[in-house]
């Protein structure tokens, strides 16, 4: 007859979706530097997604681009991550972060050529264009600090990729699960 107050913790975790395994998965192999054993997870998440057609599989094909690039399989690595873009291309805001984040990352590996070619690729496909990326968010864009990573399935938050819910809670771009700012 009485019902159980609904406490507080218990929202959050109704917030918070079961993270698949293989994901955790391919986010501690990352983490531990076995690329190429995460690039095969991620490879492979990233092609369910698509047959799904799931929200996060550009980012699954962003993660198993650089998982492979950082394994030294660099053309798989590079096609990966031109299919990861590719899907975000619908979101420019996703799509803005990711380009800038690649173009860098693709330097930092010395593939100027291919950090060129994705400046090119963005220039005729994204509504942001590659030459306002890199610079700091104003201060009034300036959001909570988040974790760095999800307590969900372990992947990594940025800020500046994540979709935010309120003023301090944002949504993993792996998973889907609510995560608060430290406060």
């Amino acid at each position: 007859m009485f019902r159980k107050p609904f406490r507080r913790g218990a929202i959050r975790q109704a917030m918070r979706p079961d993270a698949p395994p293989m994901l955790q998965r391919a986010h501690e192999l990352m983490a531990s530097g076995n690329y190429p054993a995460a690039a095969e997870a991620f490879e492979q998440l990233a092609r369910g997604a698509e047959a799904r057609q799931h929200p996060k599989t550009g980012q699954l094909y962003l993660q198993a681009g650089r998982a492979h690039i950082l394994a030294g399989q660099k053309e798989t690595g590079f096609a990966h991550l031109k299919r990861g873009l590719g899907l975000l291309a619908g979101q420019p805001v996703q799509l803005h972060h990711a380009g800038n984040r690649v173009v860098s990352e693709l330097k930092e590996q010395g593939m100027t050529a291919e950090a060129q070619e994705i400046v090119q690729w963005l220039k005729t496909n994204s509504p942001v264009q590659p030459e306002t990326m890199g610079g700091a968010p104003a201060a009034s864009a300036r959001k909570p600090v988040l974790p760095t990573k999800c307590p969900g399935c372990g992947g990594p938050i940025r800020a500046e990729d994540v979709d935010w819910i309120d003023e301090v809670t944002a949504e993993c771009n792996w998973c889907g699960s609510a995560v608060r700012a430290d406060g």
